[in-house]
């Protein structure tokens, strides 16, 4: 199940909708993303984030997601997977995505779960403007979140 919406979610929440759909799973592993209350510009350089905005292309964003998440259900026996991603305004601290995953073993959901947010992360069509002190500012991708999809492309 994917959402993309400006409104908070609740962790526990979410984790007991997963259990119930499940059914008899062994693991469930969850993912919370939060605003960073410092942007890092490179290795000597930071500064505090006042505001991150994120936008995104209905339709095509949810689109997205979802086939990030049929190819984690193509390579994983999953039970059941929940992505939430927010958008609009949001402040340092608060949450901003969450992945769930379920499966009768642990490591099926520990990797599903990562392969969702690293795909997530570098292919999914959201935009993010960020206020600092220093002004406002578009957040490029970084080589990090490029280096993690690399380590999938022989599994």
């Amino acid at each position: 199940m994917i959402s993309v919406q400006a409104d908070d979610f609740d962790i526990a929440h979410e984790y007991e909708l997963i259990r119930k759909r499940a059914g008899d799973a062994g693991a469930i592993v969850t993912f919370t993303g939060l605003v960073r209350e410092v942007y890092d510009h490179g290795e000597t350089e930071s500064e505090k984030i006042q505001s991150l905005f994120l936008e995104h292309y209905p339709g095509m964003t949810e689109k997205s997601l979802q086939s990030i998440v049929d190819t984690a259900n193509e390579k994983w026996s999953l039970l059941d997977t929940r992505v939430i991603h927010r958008v609009g305004a949001l402040n340092p601290n608060d949450q901003i995505v969450f992945v769930g995953t379920a499966s009768a073993h642990r490591q099926n959901a520990f990797d599903a779960a990562r392969f969702i947010m690293d795909f997530l992360k570098s292919e999914a069509p959201f935009w993010k403007r960020q206020a600092t002190e220093s002004g406002v500012e578009w957040i490029e991708s970084r080589q990090s979140d490029a280096d993690a999809i690399d380590t999938w492309k022989d599994s």
